[in-house]
C-alpha cells in the first residue's frame, strides 16, 4: 500500500513507529558495544537487527528516511552505565509496550505494522529474559546492606534525637555506629559466601559495605547540614523530618529499580521495606523517650 492511500493520521502514526524504531536499533547497538559478556552482548545485537529491520519495513510505506533521535539514545546510554544494561533495556521496552497500544489501529490497514508488534512482544521479550547482568547476582547483597543500614541507623539516629540536643555528637554517633556496621555487615556477609563457597565471597561483601556506607551517609547528612545551629533543640526534629524522608525516597527509589529489572511488585515491596523502617525509627524513639523518663534525663 502507498503511503498516498492512507490519512494524515496513518501517515504521522507510521512515521512516528518508524523514528521509535531506528533510534532503538541505534540504542541496542551502542549498548552491545559495552557489553562485555559474549551471549549478552550477541542477544543485545540481535535485539538491535530486529529493530532495524523493523524501521526498513516502515520506511517502504512512508518513502521517507527517518533519522534516529540522538538525545534519546544518549539518555539510555547514561542510564545503562549507571544502573546498568538490563534497567535501560528493560525501561525502554517498558515505552514500547505503550506505543504498542497506540499504533493497533494500523494493523486493520497495514497487516505488517501487527507483525511487528507481535514479534518485538513475544520476539523480544524472550531474548530480554535472557540477559544476564552480573550486578544483577549481587542484588542481594545491596538489599542486605541498604536494609541493615536503614533499620539500624533510622532507630538509632531517631533514639540519639531525643537524648541529645547536640548536633555534633548526633552526627558522630550516627557515623560511628554506621561506619563499624558497615564493617561488620560486610564481614559478615564475607564469611557467610565463604562457608557456602561462593567463588565471589569478596565481591559480594564489598557490594553489602558500600550500600550499608551509603545508605549511612544519606540518613546522617540531614544532622550534618544543622551542626552549628543556633537552635539545635528545635532543628533537630526538622533534621529526623529530612531524615524519614530520605528513608521513603531510598526506599522508593530501590524498589522502583528491583521492579524493573526483576519484575517484583513495586507496591507491595514499597510499603513493606517503608513500613520496616519508619515502623523501627518509630518503636525506637519510643523506647528512648520511656529510658529518659526513666533514668531522669
Amino acid at each position: 500500500m502507498e503511503i498516498a492511500a492512507l490519512d494524515r493520521d496513518a501517515r504521522k502514526r507510521l512515521l512516528q513507529m518508524q523514528l521509535a524504531e531506528i533510534t532503538e536499533s541505534l540504542i541496542y547497538s551502542r549498548l552491545a558495544e559495552t557489553i562485555k559478556d559474549e551471549v549478552n552482548r550477541h542477544i543485545v545485537s540481535d535485539i538491535a537487527r530486529d529493530e532495524e529491520r523493523h524501521a526498513a519495513i516502515l520506511q517502504s510505506y512512508t518513502k521517507e528516511t527517518v533519522k534516529p533521535n540522538m538525545l534519546k539514545a544518549r539518555w539510555y546510554a547514561l542510564l545503562a552505565k549507571a544502573l546498568g544494561f538490563t534497567f535501560a533495556i528493560k525501561i525502554m521496552e517498558r515505552g514500547e509496550g505503550q506505543a504498542r497500544d497506540a499504533y493497533k489501529k494500523l494493523s486493520e490497514t497495514i497487516p505488517e505494522v501487527q507483525s511487528i508488534m507481535l514479534e518485538e512482544e513475544k520476539h523480544e521479550e524472550h531474548l530480554i529474559g535472557m540477559l544476564d547482568e552480573d550486578r544483577l547476582k549481587f542484588v542481594g547483597s545491596i538489599v542486605l546492606g541498604m536494609n541493615d543500614a536503614l533499620v539500624e541507623l533510622t532507630g538509632a539516629l531517631a533514639g540519639l534525637t531525643l537524648a541529645f540536643n547536640d548536633m555534633k555528637i548526633m552526627v558522630l554517633a550516627g557515623l560511628v555506629t554506621g561506619i563499624s556496621a558497615a564493617l561488620s555487615m560486610a564481614a559478615s556477609e564475607y564469611l557467610s559466601a565463604r562457608a557456602d563457597n561462593e567463588p565471589k565471597a569478596l565481591r559480594r561483601a564489598l557490594y553489602t559495605g558500600a550500600t550499608y556506607l551509603l545508605t549511612v551517609a544519606l540518613l546522617v547528612l540531614p544532622y550534618l547540614l544543622f551542626v552549628g545551629s543556633a537552635n539545635p533543640a528545635v532543628d533537630k526534629w526538622i533534621a529526623i523530618g529530612i531524615m524519614i524522608g530520605i528513608v521513603i525516597l531510598i526506599v522508593a527509589a530501590f524498589n522502583f529499580y528491583l521492579s524493573v529489572v526483576r519484575d517484583y511488585n513495586f507496591k507491595k515491596r514499597f510499603l513493606e521495606m517503608a513500613a520496616i523502617s519508619v515502623g523501627v525509627a518509630g518503636l525506637s524513639f519510643l523506647v528512648s523517650m520511656l529510658l529518659s523518663m526513666a533514668l531522669g534525663i
